[in-house]
């Protein structure tokens, strides 16, 4: 394993042992959330709670089980969208979904260093079976996302 490899394990290992945005709480936010996915390949779940303040990801709170890979997954992008704009968050995803259809690549400068410490999932790309636990919280976001939307258009809370 190359010092590369060797420092993205740890950084994977880090996040899943000291995992960012732990812990479902209530939202006070004008916009909330709620989505819950399972990888039922595997087992890993999650249940991803989203606030929005305008078009701005005030919050990310997340509870879930699972691989070292999907927990990790789940933390990185709680630091990548969390104060950014749903725009930014949108375009954070889609270099994360590129990210594991490249095999195991690179992206390139620009869009790894969009990725911070989701960059370190490059290898993950050539393992198609852990690619599912990799996407899953950010597939919960992303539905997350929708449904605060939509909360925030009606006046509700979901969640």
């Amino acid at each position: 394993m190359s010092s590369l490899e060797q420092m993205y394990q740890q950084v994977i290992m880090d996040h899943a042992k000291s995992r960012h945005g732990a812990g479902l709480v209530q939202l006070d936010l004008p916009a909330v959330g709620e989505s819950h996915q399972v990888n039922t390949t595997c087992g890993d779940e999650v249940t991803l709670r989203v606030g929005l303040d305008g078009d701005t990801v005030s919050s990310v709170r997340w509870e879930g089980q699972g691989c070292s890979i999907s927990q990790a997954s789940i933390s990185a992008l709680t630091e990548l969208v969390e104060g950014h704009s749903i725009e930014e968050s949108e375009e954070v995803y889609e270099a994360f979904r590129a990210l594991m259809g490249n095999r195991g690549e690179d992206l390139g400068d620009d869009r790894d260093d969009m990725l911070g410490d989701a960059g370190a999932f490059v290898g993950v790309g050539k393992y198609p079976a852990r690619i599912k636990c990799a996407l899953l919280g950010w597939m919960a976001l992303r539905d997350a996302i929708a449904h605060a939307q939509a909360a925030g258009v009606e006046g509700e809370t979901h969640g």
